[in-house]
């Protein structure tokens, strides 16, 4: 079951991947070692989603700051997990140019991820980490706009269900422009060559 649903997430990104091959293949582009998706009008350009606080938040409120919209679970056994860690290495290895980066997960379980249970995951990463705690309606809406795939996929017991989503996560350079699809699990050396070029 668990090999089923990686696979249905390696494949999902795969496919959204390719879609996007040909994005931001000018000669004048930089060298991004993620998928650069610059000018591509067919994605969400904002949000407006609640923290855990219930402040509703937008790209406005980062103006200034590179954004990486990151979407998962905290029940997620890898690839969110994984990604945090390797978010939080990055931003460690930007050193004070961390301090213009804002992560931001927003979860796909949100009936689990309570805004308590969300925020002290995100903090537990790092403390400048926020989580986006969408209503339904919020999460429907906002993974449509960003292309967002994810699908509960039941367990033994009906809270140990897992729930499939894309494994990559998007990013905003500092005035607010989609520039990045980014694949999950990557390691840090590419979130921090790619923020870098974003803060140049």
């Amino acid at each position: 079951m668990l090999m089923n649903s990686l696979v249905r997430r390696v494949l999902a990104a795969c496919a959204f991947g390719a879609a996007l091959l040909l994005v931001g293949c000018g000669k004048d582009a930089p060298a991004f070692q993620n998928l650069d998706i610059t000018g591509n009008a067919q994605f969400g350009t904002d949000f407006a989603l609640p923290d855990t606080a219930g402040k509703v938040r937008t790209l406005a409120d980062y103006k200034g700051k590179a954004v990486v919209l990151f979407f998962g679970y905290t029940h997620c056994p890898d690839v969110c997990p994984t990604t945090m860690a390797e978010l939080t290495q990055a931003l460690q290895q930007l050193g004070p140019d961390a301090k213009r980066v804002q992560v931001l997960f927003v979860t796909v379980d949100p009936a689990r991820d309570t805004p308590n249970v969300l925020a002290q995951y995100v903090a537990a990463f790092n403390p400048t980490f926020v989580g986006l705690h969408p209503s339904d309606t919020q999460l429907a809406k906002v993974a449509k706009d960003f292309r967002v795939y994810y699908a509960k996929v039941p367990g033994k017991t009906p809270d140990s269900y897992t729930m499939d989503h894309t494994a990559a996560s998007y990013v905003f350079d500092p005035s607010g422009k989609l520039r990045l699809f980014a694949r999950d699990g990557q390691g840090a050396s590419p979130w921090v060559h790619d923020l870098k070029l974003l803060l140049d």
